[in-house]
């Protein structure tokens, strides 16, 4: 997917059979109420690192609840559009990075605490041992990394770049970190139920797609994820 499009604001598709749009069904204008959920349980410690940031949300409420938090995303134009967002209150450093690579992020001590709402499952199989290798590199001894990414239900029919079931996720974790829980949520989307049935015709025409995604009480659609907490090991 071409992200920097996405940030843009040009139209892309989601899918094959999906319109093009300018929608951005991740978009929130606020934190994604499962970060909140884990920041309010004492489950996220600074210094804190987001990887793929998109429009920096997540990292602003966080710097905003008193964490030291740097957030990179691969698309220049998320980074520009998420650096407007900084305040005195809420200091976030923001960078353009690969998650392959992680070129030019790091603090002193490494950070204590990772957060991955959404990237994971962008990456194919090698990207995505890379960059769960690659943290390492940048991450103080027991670090806690926390990811939220489609689960193998949804992914079956959206056709992601790798599995997302759970025996290929605990595969991929298990070389350099232990998972810790690892269990289905809803994540919270910007999408009506009418704007996610123009972007998913092949799940929302298909019997088994029935009853996959809910809407929370704004009518926000709800997908299926797993939340993944591992230690570094």
């Amino acid at each position: 997917m071409d992200f920097e499009a996405v940030y843009q604001g040009r139209e892309i598709a989601y899918g094959a059979a999906s319109p093009q749009t300018d929608l951005i069904p991740w978009r929130l204008d606020g934190p994604q109420p499962l970060l909140v959920e884990l920041e309010a349980a004492g489950d996220i410690t600074g210094p804190v690192l987001e990887c793929g940031c998109g429009l920096g949300d997540n990292a602003v409420f966080l710097a905003s609840r008193g964490h030291e938090v740097t957030a990179f995303d691969a698309a220049p134009s998320a980074i520009e559009q998420s650096r407007s967002k900084v305040t005195a209150a809420a200091p976030v450093t923001f960078t353009v990075a690969d998650a392959t690579e992680l070129n030019g992020i790091g603090v002193p001590g490494g950070f204590r605490t990772v957060v991955d709402s959404a990237m994971l499952h962008c990456l194919d199989a090698d990207q995505r041992r890379a960059y769960l290798t690659g943290l390492r590199r940048v991450c103080a001894p027991g670090a806690k990394l926390h990811v939220l990414c489609f689960s193998g239900e949804l992914a079956a029919f959206l056709k992601m770049p790798a599995a997302m079931d759970e025996d290929s996720l605990r595969a991929d974790f298990a070389e350099d970190w232990a998972i810790r829980r690892m269990e289905p949520c809803q994540y919270t989307t910007g999408l009506s139920m009418q704007q996610w049935h123009s972007l998913s015709p092949a799940l929302s025409n298909a019997p088994e797609g029935e009853g996959l995604v809910s809407v929370d009480e704004y009518d926000r659609v709800l997908l299926p994820f797993w939340r993944i907490t591992a230690e570094l090991t």
